[in-house]
């Protein structure tokens, strides 16, 4: 198991511990992790799980590949950093223990 920060724009945090194979989203989604929605289940069709891997991360992490990229930049509303990620693609695993990601303000449609 390892532990995964989420922080909200306002600043506040909350740390969940997840289990071997989760994804970001699902770990967000279990927790009531707010500004994590996941409207399409983790099918990378909706953007709303969108969040933004802490820099001292992303080398770890690694960068959305092309697909996740292009869904990104499709939907209108979402500042697209380099370190933007959908989180349903994101799998945890006791490499990413001590992860922080930062979860944006608005999401899409929302």
């Amino acid at each position: 198991m390892a532990k995964v920060t989420y922080i909200q724009s306002d600043g506040t945090s909350r740390t969940c511990v997840n289990f071997e194979g989760m994804t970001l989203m699902h770990l967000a989604v279990g927790n009531l992790v707010d500004g994590i929605d996941a409207l399409c289940g983790g099918m990378m069709q909706c953007a709303t799980c969108h969040c933004y891997i802490d820099p001292d991360w992303i080398d770890r992490v690694g960068e959305a590949p092309e697909a996740e990229r292009a869904m990104l930049e499709g939907i209108n509303g979402v500042e697209v950093r380099t370190n933007s990620r959908l989180s349903c693609q994101v799998q945890l695993g006791e490499e990413l223990d001590g992860l922080v990601v930062h979860i944006p303000a608005d999401q899409p449609g929302i």
